[in-house]
């Protein structure tokens, strides 16, 4: 079949042609867009941190005021020795010269040695297997040290005579011008003259002219509890016992006098 050239259908097929290729074209572009990828939604659009500036001047407020110094801690105090109490049965426990003193009760914790207040006082000398005993601090005296003998006894203990002899006084007096106390003089048999002087006792249980055998004889109920705390208790065992004080005394040997007096 021949084609009609006429220029009247080649306008209708430029016409037709057109708008066969606007259509394939068209529809290449939907297929393609239905075959590419989604893309990413885009990202919201993100503000700039806020920027924090230092101030490195120095600050107007006031620094906090320094703490107290911390005390030290005291050290705590050392315990008491334990109390060791000897039961000597009343045995001997010094002589003095040819006087053999004993024990004043069957229980004794320790011996303190002093300085007497009498110029006469003989010193003491103590015996092996005796209680403990130690020399304690001068007084301020010029006597010997071991003039005198506090012997720390168990409390509510019988007292008994220290030495063999007779008894020259015995009684009441005042200690230190202001306490009540019992005393007892005992001249021993080994030294006629001499006199053992027996103090801090209580319920005295012998008269003067009377004679004791020593560690034999009651002498006293017990030692007397002093109102105030003696030498002897910075080396004995707590709570503190009572004491006896014991000393031999020459009394042809001048007594000067020491001390205020009482008033």
């Amino acid at each position: 079949m021949a084609i009609d050239r006429s220029p009247r259908w080649m306008l209708l097929l430029v016409a037709l042609g057109i708008s066969a290729c606007g259509d394939a074209r068209a529809t290449t572009d939907e297929r393609a867009v239905e075959r590419a990828p989604l893309a990413a939604p885009a990202a919201p659009p993100t503000s700039a941190a806020p920027t924090t500036s230092l101030d490195t001047t120095t600050s107007s407020i006031p620094p906090p005021p320094p703490l107290p110094p911390v005390a030290p801690t005291p050290a705590p105090a050392a315990p008491p020795a334990p109390r060791a109490v000897h039961h000597q049965g009343w045995a001997p426990y010094a002589t003095v010269g040819p006087v053999t003193l004993h024990h004043p009760a069957d229980q004794v914790e320790a011996i303190g040695y002093h300085q007497s207040g009498h110029d006469g006082a003989q010193p003491q000398a103590a015996l092996t297997g005796s209680a403990r005993s130690f020399t304690m601090d001068g007084r301020g005296r010029d006597t010997h040290p071991q003039g005198a003998a506090d012997l720390v006894v168990q409390p509510d203990r019988e007292i008994r005579s220290p030495v063999t002899g007779t008894v020259r006084r015995a009684g009441t007096y005042t200690l230190y011008c202001d306490h009540v106390d019992q005393y007892a003089v005992i001249e021993p048999d080994a030294r006629p003259g001499w006199e053992v002087k027996v103090l801090h006792i209580q319920g005295l249980a012998l008269t003067a002219g009377q004679r004791v055998e020593a560690g034999v004889t009651r002498l006293a109920a017990g030692a007397r509890v002093l109102p105030f705390p003696s030498q002897v208790e910075d080396d004995t065992g707590r709570p503190a016992w009572p004491h006896v004080h014991i000393e031999v005394v020459d009394p042809t040997v001048p007594d000067r006098p020491g001390g205020p007096g009482c008033p």
